[in-house]
């Protein structure tokens, strides 16, 4: 078992979570209650990396955060060290093709509130960001727990993406799945049938709980409701 591997990949998908969950609240929300010009063309654009190779994004990110373009050089002066090959770049890279994975559960979520919910509340004099946080939120618990669920487990067992971007530098880059992969390519069947047994059982409960979860609060907030 490759601990510092495991380490590497919940610290990577915890992180991704605790940037890309919060953001995706917001935008979940500006994207279930407003409409404007060209909203399904930017709904189309956050579903690209669910049908797109994770090989096809990892070489575009590659390219366009290396050290040969005008981004991957601004960013590097910004932040004092190259993306490419380096945990940092792994955290960006993760966050933007998980986008998906949180924001989706999260709209559809805020879609479902009532507008006369929140036009209730408004009447009563509350602020939006009240409205968010007393109202909303609480109801949209099970589609955040869904995001939040979906995010760390695929990020958690992300490769391709990880492998173009990352490469295999123990320590930095190297997550589970590619240590995996190592592992079967040096016929050592034992390790990587340990490791994936790990995520499989881990993706399982995660997914469970998740169900059991949201089917409970579900449940409560139909009782509250009557």
């Amino acid at each position: 078992m490759d601990w510092q591997a495991l380490w590497l990949s919940v610290k990577l998908s915890s992180i991704t979570v605790l940037v890309l969950v919060p953001l995706s609240i917001l935008a979940g929300r500006a994207l279930a209650y407003r409409q404007f010009i060209g909203k399904s063309w930017v709904e189309a654009l956050i579903m690209v990396p669910l049908v797109l190779p994770p090989t096809v994004i990892g070489y575009y990110l590659l390219v366009g955060l290396g050290s040969q373009s005008w981004l991957g050089q601004w960013l590097e002066r910004l932040t004092g060290q190259q993306l490419v090959f380096h945990f940092s770049g792994l955290v960006l890279a993760s966050v933007l093709v998980n986008i998906p994975f949180a924001l989706q559960p999260i709209q559809r979520a805020f879609e479902a509130v009532p507008h006369d919910v929140r036009d209730a509340a408004a009447c009563c004099g509350m602020s939006k960001l009240k409205i968010l946080l007393k109202i909303e939120l609480p109801m949209v618990w099970p589609g955040v727990l869904t995001a939040i669920v979906l995010c760390f487990s695929h990020v958690l067992g992300e490769f391709g993406v990880v492998l173009m971007m990352g490469g295999n530098i123990a320590g930095e880059t190297k997550t589970i799945s590619i240590s995996i992969y190592d592992s079967v390519q040096a016929f050592d069947f034992g390790a990587a049938g340990t490791m994936s047994l790990v995520l499989l059982l881990f993706a399982i409960t995660a997914l469970a709980l998740t169900t059991s979860l949201s089917r409970r609060l579900g449940g409560q907030r139909g009782a509250n409701h009557r």
